[in-house]
């Protein structure tokens, strides 16, 4: 009898519900839509020509002045400057693919001793495009600078530094104490350097508009960490069996000194002596500790997406990236990313909660020790020698007395409060004079802007770090919670982190800011998300 019953029952069961799907645009509606399509086409097409001929008839007068290839720059610049300013949102997607490509261009068009001209490059599509988001904002009337709660410290920030230019740079300039240099042009560039990506947190935030582009930029991401890894793997495997020159022919310190002159595949400066254990590759960067800090970050991108992407496809090729972020960090010689990209998938691990989700921790876990196993059977000689380069690195100078002799210098060689001027340690400036080589963070800034620069930046440093922390906290959903968690462990290591000064050079200096404008944007996603599943439930009934 409960049989029968349990058996009516079922049959009694109501079927699924099927969402309706929206009615089919009308005959009106989709000419709409391809009129609008090929206007914008055709606008584009009128934009690319018009600013091109422009580009084209400049580069034709400069060959009168300079040489060939500065001539085509300059003409390929003035277009890619107005089309950017044309197509802001476009430029910044440009932007960001260019960037990890940056210092393959700069020499493979430039040749070994390039113009300056080829290091801005990549800001004549950041540039225009954020002046056209400040005037697009400034008519919607709306912040130009995000979180409210930074608006304050990055004024005071930007406050210290003028009067470090007024009072310490100008006054070098007038005074006659600098005789080889341009302390006022140094200092501009300095300021630029040191808070000119600032604006990338608002560029960020109004670029990713909805989840379906916050899903093109993670995964954009892991392509063109499986593309430089890539690009990585083959440079190594062309100076290791002879297909590009190496340094370990060479005698006395130039075994052990990057040069431009054994430039392989891609990159720029590399040293490659495995005879006496110096490798350091530079990937597709200019110098190879600027690869050791993509390597790095990218460390915490492909994690979160392994980890926070709705698709097994997606999470796979995420997973493929951060392997052969893995394989980098070994072959590259890079200490550093052989020390942090390990140590900081563990604590992403941990910090994430992933560890108690077996489903994904246990594959991807497995994996990556399959990898380590592998690669110390394939390459024992490889992984030994990295060992052994980091372990006898360490003893002869822990990086916690170098940071100390660091601070120690600084401190004697402070001329006041606001510090020695803007730009005087600062490697890009060096076109201007002679600079400071100062290879940690904080002294290099507090070299530059003194104890009330230092202070003015932690504050500012500091606020971010507590907002992005506050803001992915209050994510619901467990996929935007694991990338919030791993963008935010990234830009609290990057915050306090002093070991070199990634944040004044590419890629951290651009990905630090831009990815916390990401940070921010999430719970606006989120709310898009639940509103759209209101409506749903809605018709649903």
């Amino acid at each position: 009898m409960f049989k029968t019953k349990g058996k009516a029952s079922k049959s009694k069961k109501k079927p699924k519900t099927v969402a309706p799907s929206p009615p089919p645009p009308d005959k009106k509606e989709l000419l709409a839509q391809k009129r609008k399509v090929e206007r914008i086409r055709k606008e584009a097409i009128s934009a690319i020509a018009t600013y091109g001929g422009i580009g084209a008839a400049i580069s034709l007068v400069m060959l009168a002045i300079v040489e060939p290839k500065l001539a085509i720059v300059s003409g390929v610049g003035v277009a890619v400057l107005a089309l950017s300013a044309k197509y802001p949102r476009q430029a910044l997607w440009v932007f960001l693919i260019y960037l990890p490509f940056a210092g393959t261009v700069t020499y493979s068009i430039g040749g070994l001793n390039p113009s300056p001209i080829f290091q801005l490059a990549k800001d004549g599509f950041y540039i225009p495009s954020l002046i056209a988001l400040i005037l697009q904002l400034q008519r919607q009337r709306l912040p130009i600078l995000l979180p409210a709660q930074l608006r304050t410290p990055v004024y005071l920030l930007l406050t210290t530094c003028i009067l470090t230019l007024l009072f310490v740079n100008l006054n070098l300039q007038f005074s006659g104490a600098v005789t080889d240099g341009k302390p006022i042009p140094m200092g501009i560039l300095g300021l630029k350097v040191f808070m000119g990506y600032i604006p990338l947190i608002t560029c960020a935030y109004h670029l990713i508009r909805n989840k379906t582009e916050f899903l093109f930029f993670t995964r954009l991401h892991v392509i063109l960490a499986i593309i430089c890894c890539g690009l990585g793997v083959m440079q190594y495997f062309m100076l290791s069996t002879g297909m590009c020159r190496t340094t370990d022919n060479l005698s006395g310190a130039d075994l052990f000194r990057a040069s431009i002159e054994y430039k392989c595949l891609v990159g720029g400066s590399l040293v490659f002596s495995p005879s006496q254990n110096m490798i350091r590759l530079p990937g597709t960067f200019v110098a190879p500790w600027q690869w050791a800090w993509f390597l790095i970050s990218n460390c915490f991108f492909t994690f979160a997406s392994a980890f926070g992407d709705p698709s097994l496809r997606w999470q796979i090729a995420s997973f493929v990236g951060l392997a052969l972020v893995f394989v980098n960090a070994v072959i590259s010689g890079q200490r550093i990313a052989l020390a942090l990209v390990p140590l900081f998938t563990i604590i992403l691990l941990i910090l994430t909660g992933q560890v108690t989700n077996l489903k994904r921790f246990l594959p991807i876990a497995g994996g990556l020790g399959i990898l380590i196993v592998i690669s110390m059977v394939v390459f024992p000689d490889v992984v030994q020698g990295r060992i052994d380069s980091f372990v006898s690195r360490w003893n002869a100078s822990p990086p916690t007395d170098f940071i100390e002799h660091q601070f120690e210098f600084t401190s004697k060689e402070n001329r006041g409060p606001f510090g020695n001027g803007l730009g005087r340690a600062t490697n890009s400036a060096r076109a201007f004079g002679e600079t400071k080589l100062i290879e940690t963070y904080y002294p290099k800034v507090f070299y530059e802007l003194g104890i009330v620069g230092v202070t003015a930046f932690l504050v500012v440093v500091t606020v971010l770090t507590t907002v992005t922390f506050k803001t992915y906290r209050k994510l619901k959903d467990k996929s935007l919670r694991a990338y919030g968690a791993s963008f935010w462990v990234f830009v609290l290591f990057i915050s306090y982190n002093t070991y070199y000064y990634p944040l004044d050079v590419d890629p951290v200096a651009v990905y630090y800011w831009f990815f916390a404008g990401v940070i921010l944007k999430l719970p606006v996603i989120e709310q898009q998300e639940e509103e759209e599943q209101r409506k749903l439930a809605e018709l649903l009934g």
